[in-house]
């Protein structure tokens, strides 16, 4: 009679508990958690020292495993030297910084110009934070002041000053002085 009774609780118990698979899923599904700012003003530090300064429209923060900052309305930075000079310009109509790597991912019309008038556009880009530098593999071109341009088929990698620049598959354009032509 005990164990009847006992079944009996234990097959009531069973029959009651229902779950709903959607509740379920739902309560086990990852949400990502998104900060959106309006009109940003930040700047990046290293060692004490303001290093760049960034202006955008809209910045949105995806608080995720891999956690990235997106501009998707366009973005503007402003390098700054050891000096507090500005060293160089970089605007694009999209941008992508990936905390983890510290690395920033450019699209769209992308243009940087340094101080002694020299001019890089690709259509992408990215700047490696910590080693301060520009690279694609995408086409990109330089334009220098003396009126030299440099085309790089398969890409480019320069500092973020253009004081260092190497050009994977490179062809362009030299101006030669009219003394050494024939």
């Amino acid at each position: 009679m005990r164990s009847v009774i006992v079944i009996s609780i234990c097959s009531l118990l069973l029959l009651s508990c229902e779950n709903d698979i959607k509740e379920v899923n739902a309560l086990t599904q990852k949400k990502v958690s998104v900060d959106i700012g309006i009109n940003i003003v930040s700047y990046y530090s290293q060692a004490g020292k303001v290093k760049a300064k960034l202006t955008a429209p809209l910045m949105k923060n995806y608080q995720t495993d891999s956690p990235y900052v997106e501009f998707p309305n366009s973005l503007h930075v402003d390098f700054y030297n050891d000096t507090m000079l500005i060293e160089s310009r970089l605007d694009a109509r999209y941008g992508k910084y990936r905390q983890n790597e510290k690395k920033v991912f450019l699209k769209d019309s992308v243009v940087v110009f340094n101080i002694a008038g020299d001019t890089l556009r690709s259509r992408e880009l990215w700047w490696d934070q910590n080693k301060q530098q520009f690279y694609t593999d995408k086409p990109a071109r330089i334009y220098r002041k003396d009126g030299t341009i440099i085309y790089g088929q398969n890409g480019l990698t320069a500092s973020q000053d253009f004081s260092e620049i190497t050009v994977h598959q490179s062809s362009g354009q030299v101006p030669v002085a009219d003394s050494t032509l024939p």
